[in-house]
């Protein structure tokens, strides 16, 4: 890093109208990701709205207010998503929005294909080396800082200085735009609030998971009850997606303690981040953390080097010859790939391996199965039948690893609602078994 770092600083301060002039139409944007996403740019980039047409503005994992998906906005902005949200995928549903289905370890690579102009991205504030942290969210964004021409980064001094692929030289910004924002938080699950059939499920994977296990988990309820039904393991790691505040309950009771990881000793390793304001406390500045880029952390290749490599994923529904859909709704598109087949894959290679898929028996108010005969014509298989080992519901676990039609078929039924199991055998003998 150059001595002259607090200069080049200063003098590329500017205010966020100032960074959003550097916007042209045409552009692609890559729009920050998770909790790193800032707030600043997008109300100040609606405002030159009239000047600007088919910008696009991609993103992965999009929690917060997207002005831009608005129909007030169409011909101006055009969102892409690479897994959409609440506050993404009406737009998409209304041809204001494009889908691009990709695995959450692909993103680095085809947004540097797509040769984007822009980057939006929260940082913390520099330290005295002239480096700054990109705090919560490494992902794909931290190869982006490489290739976009312009990086325009909100300095924020909430922002938890973290560890690992995150550290960045000053230099490498186009601009700085200082503003004090919240960092959204997520809040924490407490046992109370849990309701009766995702305390089952969460008991039923916990008996999946041995002393000395690497774990991925999310943010979510059945995955932080998982969390809380781990008190008395020993020796649990963690290599995931996004790191969260269940992680850090476990860490201050010695569960965690990453030492038996055969990559990564020591070392809790992420490419994302969302929790509550204690848990961005705890990491800040916290050597036991590491954020890595999506292309190393979700790499199958990466994840089947841990032994004991347990994956947990959900599921919207599965049919009885195990395919999974993880990501629609009644034929449309409700969110995304994501890690989850980076991380079934790499989990099943893995020396000693599991990978889990939890879901609800029911959906609809239990008027619905969620194990089905057969996935509904125009529905994308998230997982192939030979993705899936364990799948759970509050009735059970099935184990389909390695077991024939009838009995994968047979194993899923059995944790299937009491309500539809007679149904579902019928429709297997009568529709499917014939054919197989």
């Amino acid at each position: 890093m150059s001595e002259n770092w607090k200069q080049y600083y200063k003098d590329h301060l500017m205010t966020v109208e100032e960074a959003v002039s550097l916007v042209k139409s045409g552009d692609i944007i890559i729009d920050g990701h998770g909790h790193g996403r800032s707030p600043i740019f997008g109300p100040a980039l609606m405002k030159r709205a009239e000047e600007l047409s088919d910008v696009r503005l991609a993103t992965g994992y999009n929690m917060t207010p997207s002005p831009h998906c608005g129909a007030e906005y169409e011909g101006h902005f055009r969102h892409v998503s690479m897994f959409n949200t609440a506050q993404t995928r009406q737009a998409h549903w209304e041809g204001r929005a494009s889908f691009v289905p990709m695995h959450f370890s692909q993103m680095e690579r085809v947004f540097t294909s797509w040769k984007p102009n822009i980057l939006f991205t929260q940082v913390t504030p520099p330290n005295e080396e002239g480096y700054v942290s990109m705090g919560v969210s490494c992902d794909f964004t931290r190869a982006m800082v490489d290739v976009c021409p312009i990086v325009l980064a909100h300095v924020n001094p909430n922002m938890p200085w973290t560890k690992g692929d995150t550290e960045v030289p000053v230099e490498k910004f186009t601009a700085f735009i200082e503003a004090d924002t919240e960092i959204p938080e997520i809040p924490e699950v407490t046992m109370d609030k849990v309701s009766e059939v995702d305390r089952k499920i969460a008991m039923n994977i916990a008996g999946l998971i041995r002393d000395g296990d690497c774990l991925q988990t999310g943010v979510g309820t059945i995955p932080d009850t998982v969390l809380q039904f781990l008190s008395n393991h020993q020796h649990l790691g963690v290599h995931t997606e996004l790191c969260s505040t269940g992680v850090m309950r476990l860490m201050e009771k010695g569960v965690i303690d990453n030492s038996r990881k055969t990559v990564d000793a020591g070392k809790v390793v992420c490419t994302l981040m969302g929790g509550t304001g204690d848990f961005y406390r705890y990491v800040d500045h916290n050597d036991s953390f590491q954020l890595r880029r999506s292309s190393y952390v979700l790499s199958p290749a990466t994840i089947c080097r841990q032994k004991n490599m347990v994956a947990m994923n959900s599921a919207i529904e599965i049919d009885l010859f195990g395919q999974v859909n993880a990501e629609m709704i009644r034929g449309k598109q409700y969110s995304g790939i994501g890690g989850q087949l980076d991380f079934l894959r790499g989990a099943m290679m893995s020396e000693g391996g599991r990978s889990i898929l939890c879901m609800p028996s029911t959906a609809a108010r239990g008027k619905a199965s969620r194990i089905v005969c057969n996935l509904a014509e125009g529905t994308a298989v998230t997982d192939t039948r030979c993705d899936v080992m364990y799948v759970v519901t509050e009735y059970g676990v099935a184990d389909l690893w390695g077991k024939d039609n009838d009995e994968r078929a047979k194993q899923l039924i059995n944790i299937a609602h009491p309500d539809f199991r007679e149904q579902l055998d019928r429709e297997f003998w009568t529709k499917i078994h014939r054919s197989l």
